[in-house]
């Protein structure tokens, strides 16, 4: 073996948890494997994603579904994220994660926000969620695998995607409130963050999801991932912060128009 070969895995850095973080709150569905109850065989399907506050995806699944009842036979699975654009599909940024799978019961505090969560990421899914045969699931992750695009290989643990602290909690409580009163009231600013931050284009963007390290913007089926300057350290640095970069995103807007 050549010893000047270099490891096909990079170090991880602050950059690769940001991609991983990115392609992690901004994916609308993914590829979910299990492990067949009958045979213990890999099964793979397409399933809808949202991210639990703390950045923990959740699914929402039917009893109907074969993966279902493979998870609840055994916990373990593996989520593929990451949609391909033109080109290569192979050459797009895509990241897997090893979980475990965890029922959320109806009735308790967390399948409240998790539904919650996944409604405002996912609306059409309103028309089932209620059914009784539908569960949601948090996906537990354990690890990850980040390619970036080639030559851009990472690995990454639970701490580089999953966010704790009592900020998680202190701002699940406030969330909901404060992302109807920016779609409300403040619909100008939710596009400077989506054009400035995010380099969006287009029109009709509204706040899907707040946390503790930015926000998740939707316009139609189009998805952005804006992240805060720096994270909340309490849910009261919520609005300072949006105020902060809505007066920052029409100043560099302002500036740049009179340079041109």
């Amino acid at each position: 073996m050549d010893d000047r070969k270099k490891d096909v895995i990079r170090d991880t850095d602050a950059e690769a948890i940001r991609l991983a973080k990115t392609l992690l709150r901004s994916a609308r569905f993914g590829a979910l494997a299990v492990l067949e109850v009958q045979t213990g065989s890999p099964l793979a399907s397409r399933v809808g994603v949202a991210t639990d506050i703390d950045g923990v995806p959740l699914i929402l699944v039917s009893m109907l579904s074969a993966h279902t009842p493979a998870i609840l036979a055994d916990p373990r699975c593996s989520l593929l994220l990451g949609e391909p654009g033109k080109g290569d599909p192979l050459a797009h940024p895509r990241l897997t994660l090893i979980c475990r799978a965890s029922r959320l019961d109806r009735g308790s505090d967390a399948h409240a926000r998790a539904e919650r969560r996944y409604l405002n990421r996912n609306p059409k899914a309103s028309l089932y969620a209620a059914l009784g045969d539908f569960s949601i699931f948090r996906l537990e992750p354990e690890r990850a695998s980040l390619n970036g695009g080639f030559g851009k290989a990472y690995l990454l643990d639970r701490s580089d995607l999953v966010t704790g602290g009592p900020v998680v909690e202190e701002l699940a409580a406030s969330e909901q409130s404060a992302i109807e009163h920016m779609n409300a009231d403040h619909l100008d600013a939710i596009a400077v963050y989506a054009h400035h931050y995010a380099g969006a284009s287009g029109d009709g963007w509204s706040i899907a999801g707040l946390d503790a390290d930015g926000m998740d913007l939707v316009s139609k089926d189009n998805v952005c991932r804006v992240f805060f300057p720096q994270p909340l350290v309490a849910a009261q640095d919520l609005r300072p912060i949006l105020v902060a970069m809505a007066r920052s995103g029409r100043a560099a807007a302002g500036q740049a128009t009179n340079e041109t």
